[in-house]
This record gives structure tokens, sequence and C-alpha cells, in this order.
């Protein structure tokens, strides 16, 4: 048994979800670490994710008549508990997605500071009050809980995802079902054991209020086409979004999609160097370039290009590579052998374009035979070709080069996805030029920090191919509630709206 294993099978038996595991199950669970197997899970049949989603629809139908600010209870609850977890859940986030350490926690703390933005939020589901042009009337608008959210969530935020769909559900009133990625099941098992002892001292809960599915594209159909699913949120690839979103659609079902990122950085002749170097490199190089916010592009002035991208060869050069569970490890592996084949194929495709590239080969070999360890690829490229447009979800930073702001706007703005974009520069016109109307067209753009690493408070999403949709703070609520307009007549008459007269 592999250290990975051992560590994985310890954390799951901590944690209560270690029944879970079968010898007998068809899913296997590898480790990007070292490629070893963590265990086996059996899926769910089709008439076993009929009756979750039923028991889903049976909670919600109980959960909605709670009263919001002690659904919030629950949350806050919830919150506890992850705080009491944290080391582990941390760890097994990286044996099973491959993080390092440090990302780990980084992502179970931000499902801690969802639970606490929701225990607020659940004191704030505010309608407004309207004016209405008939006398003796009031008008308002009322949010009521929507139904059963069915949540699919990738490999590379295995639990963070979860927690921003599902702290704002439960608030709204809501249940939800949760299909995690084939590659990190584990960790949607062990978020669902941490809740579980979260509604054990919430003590008058319903039963089924969230729930995991366990399977692949089959069981993610089935859940995508139910018409009791209410909303149905899913992150992944744009080629997912395309077969999820009119397949919800044709049943009039909501969905919440958070898809692909080809995300560009534009550094200008007034930035911080010393600034640009560290934000490039963490938003590329993080979770080895496997965030939908990493950095794909960098479009940098002419005249600052050369300095720019010799420090940054310098900074990835020096890059420690391994085991992500080792302190001072950064960069830590591809999550398998089709991640890896898919940045061969990118950089292949870019030398062809004309590219010039520095890294990108496969490391520690030797050591990890069975997993695919990378260094990070720096592309310079003439002109941004069709393979700079394609998102290719690995450690690969495209070098392109502009005279003009207005060029690099439409460099950053001319590809199919609309996530995350940033800015570096100390020229207070170029900054507003970038954050207007005519600037970025992203759901995301950020002065002198990079694109990666949003915090809870800000609705998170992008436009275009991104899918449009909206997750986490701001009034991003809105999309687990359905929304009422009221009318109250409080006078003995009857007046029509528009002075229309209808007198029987």
């Amino acid at each position: 048994m592999t250290q990975t294993v051992q560590l994985t099978r310890e954390i799951l038996e901590r944690l209560g979800a270690a029944d879970a595991l079968q010898e007998a199950g068809t899913m296997r669970v590898r480790s990007p670490i070292d490629g070893a197997e963590l265990g086996r899970l059996v899926p769910h049949t089709t008439e076993q994710t009929d009756q979750i989603i039923q028991r889903a629809h049976s909670a919600w139908l109980e959960w909605r008549n709670v009263p919001s600010p002690r659904r919030g209870e629950l949350v806050r609850l919830l919150g506890e508990e992850l705080r009491a977890e944290k080391q582990a859940l941390g760890q097994l986030i990286s044996l099973e997605a491959g993080k390092i350490i440090s990302e780990g926690l980084g992502e179970v703390q931000e499902m801690i500071d969802i639970c606490d933005f929701a225990v607020g939020l659940s004191r704030q589901l505010y309608g407004l009050t309207i004016a209405s042009e008939r006398p003796g009337h009031r008008m308002l608008e009322t949010w009521h809980p929507l139904g059963v959210v069915g949540v699919i969530t990738a490999f590379n935020f295995p639990m963070a995802v979860w927690s921003w769909n599902t702290a704002l559900a439960l608030v709204a009133g809501d249940s939800v079902v949760w299909k995690p990625s084939e590659k990190t099941p584990l960790t949607a098992l062990a978020c669902q054991a941490v809740f579980e002892r979260a509604i054990a001292r919430f003590a008058d809960a319903p039963a089924h209020l969230n729930q995991v599915l366990i399977g692949g594209h089959d069981v993610g159909e089935q859940l995508v086409d139910d018409s009791r699913v209410a909303l149905l949120s899913a992150t992944g690839s744009t080629r997912m979004g395309r077969e999820v979103g009119p397949r919800v659609a044709r049943r009039f079902g909501r969905s919440l999609l958070e898809l692909g990122g080809n995300n560009a950085v534009i550094v200008t002749p007034s930035a911080d160097l010393d600034l640009a170097v560290r934000g490039i490199a963490f938003a590329a190089v993080g979770t080895a370039g496997q965030r939908c916010t990493s950095t794909r592009r960098l479009i940098v002035h002419s005249s600052v290009r050369e300095a720019l991208v010799a420090r940054l060869k310098k900074a990835y050069s020096g890059l420690p590579i391994g085991n992500p569970l080792n302190q001072g490890t950064l960069l830590g592996p591809l999550v398998d052998k089709d991640s890896f084949n898919g940045m061969q194929s990118a950089l292949q495709s870019a030398q062809a374009d004309g590219g010039k590239v520095f890294g990108g080969e496969r490391v520690l070999q030797d050591t990890y035979p069975n997993a695919y360890y990378v260094k990070p690829a720096i592309v310079e490229m003439d002109r941004q070709t069709n393979t700079v447009r394609h998102e290719t979800f690995a450690p690969i930073l495209y070098v392109l080069t502009y005279e003009q702001l207005e060029e690099a706007v439409a460099l950053q703005n001319d590809v199919p996805q609309g996530l995350s974009s940033a800015i570096f520069s100390n020229d207070v016109r170029e900054t507003e030029v970038f954050l207007s109307a005519s600037g970025s067209d992203c759901g995301i753009a950020n002065v002198n920090i990079g694109t990666s690493g949003a915090e809870i408070g800000g609705a998170f999403g992008g436009d275009k191919e991104t899918g449009g949709g909206r997750e986490s703070g701001s009034d991003a609520w809105k999309a687990y509630m359905r929304r009422a307009t009221n009318t109250i007549n409080y006078s003995r008459e009857l007046p029509l709206a528009q002075g229309v007269k209808f007198d029987v």
C-alpha cells in the first residue's frame, strides 16, 4: 500500500466515509500524485438515481417552509465542521486532485468563507417595494425557494464549487443532489460525511437535504434531464455545456453554467514588473494550469516584452516540481495521462504555427512512472492562432505583443471564452479603459492582480462560451430562488392598470 493510498484511507476513516469503498466496485479512483489506485466505488444505478432525486424533492417540500434564518443555522454548523476538518479535507484534495497542500487548504478555507457569507445572507434575502400607479395599491416582489438543485462539479475544485452552490441553495430553501467528477468522488463523499455531522447537530432538518450521486456520463445525463431538478449548476468544459444547456432548456429548467476560460493578462509599459511576474506566475502555474481562471495568454507591450519574458523564464526554471503533499512544492502533477497528451498536442500545434516553446516536457518519470509531472511552458507567438484561442487545461502561457492598448484589448477579447482577465498598469487611464464598456468583455476584470484566486464576496462567472452563470457572492443567490411580483389592493375600488376601463 503506497503512502497516498494509506493516507487517503486514514482520512476517509477519520471522516466516516470509508464504507463507500468497495473492492468489487467498477469505478476506480486514482491519485495524480503517483497513479496509485485509492479505492473503488459502486456507481448508482438508474433506479437509485431516480430514488435519490425523489428524496431530494421530498426534502425540499419540507425545507422550503423552514424560515431562512433558521436554514442559515445549518450552514453555520456546516462551517464549524469544515473548520474542524480543514487539514484532513485539504490533504484529501491534494491526494485526489493533485493540488499542492496550500491550495488544498485554501480550497477548504473557501468553503468556510462561503458558509460565513451564506449565514449572513440568510437574513438578507430581500425583495423590493415598487411604486404602484393605482391608488390604494401596493406592489412588491418576494423570493421563494426554487426546488431541487443539481450540482455537477469538475475535478479541479472538487469541494469548493459544491460549497458555493450548496451553501446558497440551503439558505434559499432548496435541496441538493451532487454529482462529482469521476476523477474526484472521494472528496465528495468526505464532504457528505461532514455535512451529515452538521445535520446531526441541527436536529430537525429533513433527511436527504444533500445527497451525492456516484457515476459517469449516464448518471449526469439523468440528473440533467429530470424535470424534478429545478436548477442544474454544471462546471466543466465548453463541450459539456453545449450538451447540458440545451437539454435543460428543452424541459424549461434553469441551468447555471461555469465553463471554459482562456484568460489573458495585459502588461503595459507603466506596469510594476515585480508585481506582474508574481501575479502571472501564480495564475499561469497554480494548480498546474488546471483552473478555469488560469492565465493562458500574456499580451505584453513591445517595450517591456523582452525583460518580462526573461524574468518569467527565470522564475519558471526555479519552480519546485514534485509531490504536492511536500512543503515547498509549487507545481504538482497534471490530473492524468489525457491531460498530459492534450498539453503535448497543443505545444506541437503551437510550434507548427511558428511558436517558440520554452519548457513543457515531462519530468520525474523515474520517481513517478504512472504520474504526469511537467515543466510549465512559455510559448512566444507572433500572432493569435486557433491554437492560442483554444483552451488547453495545462500550464501553457502564450506570449503575444502589442503596441497600442486598443490592440491589446482586441486581442484579449478575440477568443470564444469570457471568464477572467487582468491588466498590470500604473496608468489610471489605461486601467479605466480596460474596465470600461469598451474594455475587457470578461465576467472578471482585475487590475494589478492575476486572473485567478477570486474571493467569494463577488459573483463568479463569465460570458460568451464561459456560459453566463454566476455563483458565490453578490446577488448570485437569486439563481437559487424564484421571484413573485405581488400587487395588494387595500382600497374599496378596482382601478385597472394603464387606465383600462372594464365596468360590469
